[in-house]
């Protein structure tokens, strides 16, 4: 991963700076302000979940995938380790990619866009969730991909989309009757709104609400990663 950081931390960065830049500039003036935030400031959160996300899971995903396709996972399972130890590394290395680019992320848009960090602790235990349920879901994705565009489908197709309609760039609150109750069945919608509490102090739902649905959801997506690797399912010849 970081032999590669122009491909793994580089470049998204790069890419959340410029939505910020860009959205932030070109909508700032026609949007006063959102919850009491000004434009700018009210998408930081969100895009950092966003970059965060799709870090923990592209990672994961295409490198068990390449694992599988190359065999050299055989390798690493005939180790003399337990299954739990070779699941708990590939969610850590999916993990710290993702730590990696929420840091260096922060660094950079705190002060130009003068996002404050309201409740650091939230904020942390919110990134860690997320971090640790979209590792989890790319080890699953990774172990049933038949293709790289089975991987890549996942994340342009599903996550990518349900992450921008959970409230990145708006408020859900803003939508009426039925898109906002619509915006609730969205569970990455409580990933952004979690996010976003822990920078902001604001959100659409109680916080509580929203980081017990994605502990819940995180719970589920480990274990069920965590049981491919116990039963060795798709992972052993």
């Amino acid at each position: 991963m970081l032999k590669l950081w122009k491909q793994t931390i580089l470049a998204p960065v790069i890419a959340a700076l410029l939505f910020m830049v860009v959205f932030g500039l070109s909508l700032g003036n026609s949007i006063s302000e959102i919850n009491g935030f000004e434009y700018r400031v009210y998408i930081v959160p969100g895009l950092i979940a966003m970059a965060m996300a799709q870090a923990a899971y592209s990672n994961n995903s295409s490198t068990i995938f390449q694992a599988r396709n190359d065999r050299y996972l055989d390798d690493i399972l005939s180790a003399p380790m337990p299954a739990w130890q070779v699941h708990l590394g590939y969610l850590i290395g999916g993990a710290m990619r993702s730590l990696l680019i929420g840091v260096v992320l922060t660094a950079f848009a705190l002060p130009i866009t003068g996002a404050p960090l309201v409740h650091p602790a939230e904020a942390l235990l919110a990134v860690l969730l997320l971090t640790t349920a979209f590792g989890a879901l790319g080890i699953i994705v990774g172990v049933y991909a038949q293709s790289w565009d089975n991987q890549s489908f996942i994340n342009n197709i599903v996550i990518l989309p349900l992450i921008f309609l959970g409230g990145v760039f708006y408020s859900v609150s803003r939508l009426g009757s039925p898109w906002e109750q619509i915006s609730h069945l969205n569970p990455l919608f409580y990933v952004v709104d979690a996010t976003r509490h822990g920078f902001l102090g604001s959100s659409d739902v109680n916080p509580v609400i929203s980081l017990s649905i994605v502990a819940v959801i995180t719970i589920g997506l480990v274990s069920w990663s965590q049981y491919l690797f116990s039963t060795g399912h798709r992972l052993k010849p």
